[in-house]
């Protein structure tokens, strides 16, 4: 399963915004298996729009990890910082890289 997520924080909270994410990711990376690969970036012209590109094992393992103590604490501690969000899934039509990254 992949999807894109797009969201928009509020300014003044973006600091804040960026470490609750990074440690949401860098937990779910570590702790679940089914959490394969999270890429996020921020707009450099607007750096309070960011776009996450989550990578999943299948829809079961997005599953059980919207329902982890990590995920939600995530959730809990920037409901007030996100302005939008917008998920979409998508379809990989390709992939390239270099070996061993």
């Amino acid at each position: 399963m992949v999807r894109v997520a797009k969201i928009e924080v509020d300014p003044l909270q973006l600091t804040a915004y960026n470490a609750a994410l990074k440690e949401q990711m860098t937990t779910a990376v570590k702790l679940e298996p089914g959490v394969l690969t999270y890429y996020a970036v921020a707009n450099k012209k607007h750096p309070s729009h960011i776009t996450i590109l989550e990578i999943y094992a299948d829809t079961a393992a997005y599953q059980l990890h919207i329902q982890t103590p990590h995920f939600k604490k995530y959730k809990a501690t920037v409901q007030n910082m996100v302005k939008n969000l917008e998920l979409i899934d998508v379809d990989v039509i390709g992939i390239a890289k270099k070996p061993g990254l």
